[in-house]
This record gives structure tokens, C-alpha cells and sequence, in this order.
């Protein structure tokens, strides 16, 4: 390919990275693709990496060494992350989400790719820490959200389903007392998709009594594997003892008036 201008050759940059997001690149995959030096590629990541920092949309991080390279990190910033917690519980008081039995309507913006990506970077940012192996949520309604916390943090989905597959190989299932429902439910995990000891992060969308959660949690107990962050958009304000205590939510409901069509809803920094 023809070789490009500095700020040519900046833009393609910035947009390699930003489409692989955690993926270690070396700098000779880039001074071979563009035609120059490694220091030149270097000074390149750097300008990118500055530009980042100052305006909070994520980081590059570099790794030395033979094997090193650098990862692009999105990140979401405290004052960004408010106001999308705000934007969400704004979204959420809509008089017509609003359904019979006190229920809220929110497919629409779990399954809409914008607010599934800023979520998924929210929640990538608040756990990132964590060094999370995988990404874990149960089907379906967590998926979207799920896929984005995983592209964010460059690392795999796992979903857990209500019942096995034959097709994923043999799986580890374990009944629990759902939280919405008070009914006994199955969860099951493909044993392949969880190697012993990985680290997981684990998000779902809403949570009222938490027993999903604690399924999810007894799930990759079961699996030897480590829990280490809870993830969701919704929880609600009551009950306010869950069957989990460490969680982070985006927002707080805390309640559904059927009558006035009202939903009370407010951001939350988690807990």
C-alpha cells in the first residue's frame, strides 16, 4: 500500500485499535503494515495514547519486551459514567414502559448496540482491575450487554442457559430459587467454556432479590472457577438485603406506580 501522511496514518491507527479492543498488537505489526520505522510507530502511539488520557475515551497500554506490545483500553470516565447512569434512569421514566403488574419494558435499550456499548464500557472500566479470564451472563436479555463487557475487555463470553446443549459437549448444571419468580430454575455451563481457576465477571440486567445472581455465582463455583465482579443495569431498591452483597448497578428502581404510570428510578454509583 501507498505510504501514508502522519495524520493518515494515525487515523488508521486509532481505528485498528479501536476495533480490537485488548488485543496486543507488536509494533512491528504496524511498521510492517505502514511502511515505517518502529520509533515512528512509537511516537505515533503515544500522541494517540496522550489525546485519550485528556479527553477519557480510554488508554493505550504498553507491555516491554520481546512479546510486548500495546492494547487500546476504552474507558469510561467518572463524569461520563454519571451521565450515562443519568440518561438511562431518564430513559426509563417513560410513562409507556410502563406495563401491567407493575413490570417495566426495557428490551429496546438492553438490545440497542449504542447503549450495550456504553454500558459494556462502563462495566469493562468499573472491572477491569479485576483482570477478569471471561465474561459471563445467563441467556437472553444479557447478551448484548454481555457481548459488549467482553469486546470491551477483549475477552470471551460465556452464556449460561437455562437448560444444556448437546451441541456445546457436556455441561454442569445446578437448580436455583429464582429472585423474580420465587420458582425453582436451572442453570447450566458448557464445562469447556470455563477453564479450572479462570477469573469471572459475571452481568445481567436487572436484578430485584438477587437469586439469579447467587445461581450464577454457585454455577462457576461449581466449575472451579472465581467470581471476581457483579455487573448490572437495574436493581431494585427493595428488597434491600439481596442474596448477593457485592454487586455494582447502574441504576436503582424503586418503584413501579401502575396507576399513575410513574416509574421512580434514580442513578446509582453501585455498591
Amino acid at each position: 500500500m501507498a505510504k501514508l501522511r502522519r495524520s493518515e496514518r494515525i487515523a488508521a491507527l486509532v481505528k485498528l485499535l479501536a476495533d480490537r479492543p485488548g488485543h496486543l498488537w507488536s509494533l512491528g505489526q504496524f511498521a510492517e503494515r505502514f511502511a515505517a520505522a518502529k520509533s515512528t510507530i512509537s511516537d505515533d502511539l503515544a500522541l494517540i495514547k496522550a489525546v485519550l488520557d485528556q479527553e477519557g475515551l480510554g488508554t493505550i497500554r504498553t507491555y516491554p519486551g520481546v512479546a510486548g506490545g500495546v492494547t487500546y483500553e476504552p474507558r469510561v470516565s467518572e463524569e461520563a459514567a454519571r451521565q450515562l447512569a443519568e440518561e438511562l434512569a431518564a430513559a426509563l421514566r417513560d410513562p409507556q414502559r410502563v406495563l401491567p403488574g407493575g413490570f417495566l419494558y426495557m428490551t429496546d435499550l438492553l438490545f440497542a448496540p449504542t447503549w450495550a456499548e456504553r454500558l459494556g464500557a462502563l462495566f469493562a472500566t468499573r472491572f477491569r482491575a479485576e483482570e477478569p479470564d471471561l465474561v459471563a451472563t445467563v441467556e437472553t436479555k444479557g447478551i448484548p450487554l454481555g457481548l459488549m463487557t467482553a469486546r470491551a475487555l477483549g475477552r470471551p463470553l460465556v452464556l449460561l442457559r437455562r437448560d444444556s446443549r448437546v451441541t456445546e459437549g457436556p455441561s454442569v448444571s445446578i437448580n436455583y430459587v429464582s429472585g423474580s419468580s420465587q420458582r425453582i430454575a436451572t442453570m447450566s455451563v458448557p464445562r469447556r467454556a470455563v477453564p479450572q481457576g479462570a477469573r469471572v465477571l459475571l452481568v445481567d440486567d436487572f436484578m430485584k432479590g438477587g437469586g439469579t445472581a447467587r445461581g450464577m455465582m454457585d454455577l462457576m463455583r461449581e466449575v472451579g472457577a472465581r467470581v471476581v465482579g457483579l455487573g448490572v443495569v437495574i436493581a431494585t431498591a427493595e428488597p434491600a438485603r439481596k442474596l448477593v452483597d457485592d454487586y455494582f448497578a447502574v441504576v436503582v428502581l424503586e418503584g413501579v406506580d401502575t396507576v399513575r404510570r410513574q416509574v421512580r428510578v434514580r442513578p446509582s454509583l453501585g455498591r
